[in-house]
């Protein structure tokens, strides 16, 4: 039912939206005395915020300057290369699955063009894949995360930004347990929920008061007629918009005020910073309902990795089977999402993993997106974990004697780069 009240909310807005569109037009023709006064500047801000508010956002772009290449594919997820095969180390940034598009990782990309060969995970917007290509839940998040690590290894370093810690662990510990020769180098797991039992944010805390079947019934919707996924089962991306901005509504309140005054008094270029940060906020993307009611259960409510009680279809998530992959936490001193020591708890529950190959970094005077964005990621955070996988590049004996997989979903552009490296 709330899918669709919002989408006729979509549709009813439209005329008035239609008609913001044109006053704003009328209103910034260079002929039209109105466009010089006050009032009129006024009333210009006032459609385009209107107009922003009302509207749904479209996937953004990179708009990054290196080219772009899907070298890996999957129903729910692909994997983007940018720039051509290189010699540089490769770094496979997986992004959250959590709401927004991976273009929200762009400065974390950045942050890694000159140095690495980069990838990131486009994951699908839930409502855009049909009901025949079948379900996607954590499990099947865990086995994407095996065959990419494997179709871009060997000497591949992973970044998990936030939501991904979980499965991205889960996945290098079955590896390490079967003694997979693609096992990265290492792994940087940035504002992840390890163990969301420590220092409990209003998130976590909300998840514990509810129980799954709660939200089952309040946060499951299927998705309607009029997209390719129509009839699947979703969490969809404006309740976890609402959810956002619900949790700082006087922050985004005080935002808009702002951009009305810049666009009143004519500071464009501040303007202009506040929509595209909002384009990027705004946009946002359907969930698979299975994966988000498992990943609900297992990481939020149960904490069932930190207990020692995850399993992978049927077979344990052992964290004491990771002896190879190095591992780097990092926190924000402020993070209201993922609290402080619920990241660095992983090195806590990889006991066999020698100190060596571990190694945490605080960093002071950030939230939760300045852990993966901003000024203080590239000059601070961004070089530490440049050197931690430098550290740890070096090349490492097949240990099992076994052929490196040969990964069905390799592409052969990949395969190609791979050969020549």
């Amino acid at each position: 039912m709330w899918y669709l009240l919002h989408e006729a909310s979509q549709f009813a807005f439209s005329p008035a939206r239609m008609v913001a569109d044109l006053t704003k037009l009328a209103c910034t023709h260079s002929l039209n005395p109105v466009t010089y006064t006050p009032g009129g500047r006024a009333l210009v801000a006032s459609c385009e915020l209107f107009e922003r508010t009302t509207r749904a956002y479209p996937k953004p772009t990179f708009n990054l300057p290196a080219s772009e290449r899907v070298v890996w594919q999957q129903p729910f997820c692909r994997v983007i290369a940018f720039g051509p095969p290189s010699n540089k180390p490769k770094v496979l940034i997986v992004a959250p699955m959590s709401g927004h598009y991976a273009t929200l990782l762009r400065g974390t990309v950045a942050a890694f063009l000159d140095s690495h060969q980069v990838f990131i995970t486009d994951w699908s917007d839930a409502k855009q894949v049909p009901l025949c290509e079948g379900r996607f839940d954590l499990s099947d998040y865990v086995d994407y995360c095996i065959s990419m690590f494997e179709a871009l290894g060997p000497d591949l370093h992973v970044m998990a930004v936030c939501q991904p810690a979980v499965p991205v662990l889960a996945a290098i510990a079955l590896m390490e347990a079967e003694d997979n020769p693609l096992v990265p180098r290492s792994a940087t797991l940035l504002g992840g929920p390890i163990d969301t039992r420590h220092a409990p944010t209003a998130v976590n805390s909300f998840a514990q008061t509810r129980d799954i079947g709660w939200f089952k019934r309040h946060c499951i919707h299927p998705v309607p007629e009029r997209h390719q996924g129509r009839g699947r089962l979703v969490y969809p991306g404006f309740m976890q918009l609402g959810g956002f901005m619900a949790m700082n509504p006087d922050r985004h309140v005080s935002a808009h005020w702002e951009m009305f005054n810049h666009l009143v008094d004519g500071d464009g270029d501040s303007a202009e910073k506040h929509r595209e940060f909002y384009d990027e906020y705004l946009a946002v993307m359907d969930l698979s309902a299975e994966y988000y009611l498992q990943t609900l259960e297992t990481v939020f409510i149960d904490h069932l990795l930190p207990r020692g009680l995850m399993q992978h279809r049927g077979r344990p998530v052992d964290l004491n089977a990771i002896r190879r992959c190095a591992l780097m936490t990092v926190e924000g001193e402020n993070d209201d999402i993922t609290g402080r020591g619920q990241t660095v708890a992983a090195l806590d529950l990889t006991p066999n993993l020698s100190d060596a190959k571990k190694e945490h970094h605080l960093q002071a005077k950030v939230g939760h997106y300045g852990v993966f964005n901003g000024s203080r990621f590239r000059m601070e955070i961004a070089p530490r974990i440049k050197a931690f996988m430098k550290r740890n590049a070096a090349v490492r004996a097949l240990s099992s004697g076994k052929s490196p997989p040969r990964a069905s979903q390799l592409s052969r552009e990949v395969e190609a780069a791979i050969t020549s490296m």
